[in-house]
């Protein structure tokens, strides 16, 4: 027997390990990693082999390079998620002890660090004591460090499979799988389909959490960057009530699921859905002027993440407060920035102009205040070039009947507004809270719907490449983490931008753009992994998408200067 072949692999453990070391060929990646004198080896859940993610079963037969990936990077964490729904919907199935396809969960939507879940079983209800048995059982598989299986599935077989355990979200959604084989994700006898890679074994799953909230229970998860979790869980309630009404709006049309939105599509009442989703929205614009009008607001904030359509939401809102006889006055927080000398820095020595101190406060709060007591205003125009405020003569008055519309990432902040009279401000937070899953157990990340919507935008109206969009997008969502998300709950209401059509419209302008990015590249992974996620969609008809839609912010062809 002739000796077996050694290869040399290039091994970068985090901060821990740079080194060189020979391997048999067909070593998996959790032997690469088991071979090394390291704490907390459940703590790395992937790598990327020869810049290639791997899951850490997978075997290298050559000479390669590889970097691990712990569960508290972004591809890590994805991948901790992912699997912690697998680990509770196993659990829950050893507590229940029914057969399946007598139950369901339904993993419904993200709720801060956490998914809101329900229990779909007319026999059983979600107490305290329920959740804890599972939880506790939860704790006892990852004791028990069991690893998380993968096998290939013929798909028609498992389309058969889902529909007998009441999957049908997961049915529709094969149906529509061009490929004729599967993979499929068992933990020890339960086995599921899911979108994207799992950890190898039960092991890293050390942090969760299961709270009883309203008629399901939420799935707490640890912060991503910290590893830990606030107790108690508090939800967001006010989010919680725009993303249900969403949830039943689509529920009306049987529209949940990807599987359901395709069948639609191919029924041809694809049209039909575009008209019937403007409609929503224009209605639910219409309810928040009418709102304004009556308590008599004569100061509108508005903020909202990236790419959630605030300005063609402010467009159109500010048509519907024209109907009540009211005239908008369009105000940019950015023009309120402090001259470039006194703005902060950040610990790189690098201006800091997403911080709240970057922000002229003082200046905004007194402009304001003399607005609202009827007094002339100079209105300043931040010069970026400079980094100075300039006026130019602009000034604003308000007349009976006026409203200012201020749009900025700190509008929420009850920092920016604390010397105006608390019943002046009409806060509204815009987002693009995706109310469609991929099935059952798949959620569609709100944040995957906006870097789609982003880099169609860049693409059209900056010229950037999808990899330019892509390599910022981690630094837009910090910001939006530190200065954004903390105060959304201080809005007097919320706007769902999202669209349940949009993903079948959207995806013939980004997919071009996602194959454009150079397989060479660090951003190749996050387009392969977006292409993956658009494949599950039918292409739809854009040409019926209005003028005035805000799908048009990023598609092009609208109405409003965007």
């Amino acid at each position: 027997m002739g000796k077996e072949k050694q290869i040399s692999v290039d091994v970068k453990i985090a901060d821990q390990i740079n080194e060189k070391k020979t391997f048999t060929s067909g070593v998996t990646l959790k032997e690469i990693i088991d071979s090394f004198q390291i704490e907390n080896k459940n703590d790395y859940v992937a790598a990327f082999l020869n810049k290639t993610l791997k899951e850490l079963n997978w075997k290298v037969y050559k000479d390669a390079e590889v970097e691990f990936l712990s569960k508290t990077s972004v591809i890590g964490f994805d991948l901790y998620k992912r699997s912690v729904v697998l680990l509770m919907l196993k659990a829950a199935k050893d507590v229940l002890c029914k057969s399946e396809g007598s139950y369901r969960i339904e993993v419904m939507y993200s709720l801060a660090n956490g998914f809101f879940c329900r229990l779909v079983d007319a026999e059983t209800e979600v107490t305290e004591e329920l959740l804890e048995k599972i939880k506790n059982r939860m704790k006892e598989l990852v004791e028990k460090d069991i690893p998380i299986g993968k096998r290939i599935a013929y798909t028609p077989d498992m389309r058969r499979r889902f529909l007998e355990r009441d999957l049908p979200g997961k049915a529709a959604l094969l149906k529509y799988r061009r490929a004729s084989r599967t993979n499929v994700y068992y933990l020890d006898d339960y086995e599921d389909y899911y979108y994207g890679y799992m950890v190898p074994s039960t092991g890293c799953l050390t942090l969760f959490d299961l709270v009883k909230y309203d008629d399901g229970f939420v799935l707490v998860i640890p912060d991503r960057k910290t590893f830990s979790m606030d107790d108690p869980y508090k939800a967001p309630d006010k989010l919680y009530n725009v993303l249900r009404q969403s949830e039943d709006w689509g529920n009306k049309l049987n529209i949940s699921c990807v599987g359901a939105l395709n069948d639609l599509i191919v029924s041809g009442w694809g049209n039909h859905l575009i008209l019937m989703q403007e409609a929503l929205m224009e209605k639910q614009i219409a309810n928040i002027a009418e709102t304004i009008v009556k308590e008599d607001r004569r100061i509108i904030l508005i903020a909202g993440p990236s790419s959630s359509g605030k300005t063609t939401f402010s467009n159109r809102l500010s048509v519907q407060l024209g109907t009540f006889g009211m005239t908008p006055y369009p105000i940019a927080m950015d023009n309120f920035f402090k001259e470039r000398e006194d703005t902060p820095k950040d610990a790189d020595g690098k201006y800091d102009f997403e911080c709240i101190e970057a922000m002229d406060l003082k200046l905004f709060n007194d402009t304001m205040s003399g607005l609202l007591e009827g007094r002339e205003m100079p209105m300043p125009t931040f010069d970026f070039m400079i980094g100075k405020k300039v006026y130019d003569g602009k000034t604003i008055k308000l007349n009976k009947g006026d409203v200012l519309v201020v749009e900025g990432i700190h509008a929420l902040n009850p920092l920016s507004t604390e010397s105006l009279p608390k019943d002046s401000s009409f806060k509204i937070y815009i987002s693009a809270l995706t109310q469609l899953n991929i099935d059952e157990h798949n959620r569609i990340s709100t944040t995957d719907t906006r870097l789609l919507r982003r880099i169609v935008r860049d693409a059209r109206t900056r010229g950037n490449s999808a990899t330019k969009t892509i390599s910022m997008w981690q630094s837009v969502r910090r910001g939006e983490e530190q200065n954004i998300f903390p105060f959304q709950e201080e809005a007097d209401a919320m706007f769902n931008s999202a669209m349940i059509y949009e993903l079948s419209a959207i995806k013939q302008f980004a997919e071009p753009l996602l194959f454009g990015v150079p397989e060479d590249s660090d951003e190749y992974y996050e387009a392969k992994r977006l292409l993956k996620f658009l494949d599950y969609f039918l292409g739809i008809d854009i040409s019926l998408i209005p003028q005035n839609s805000l799908m048009r912010e990023f598609i092009g062809g609208g109405c409003f200067k965007v």
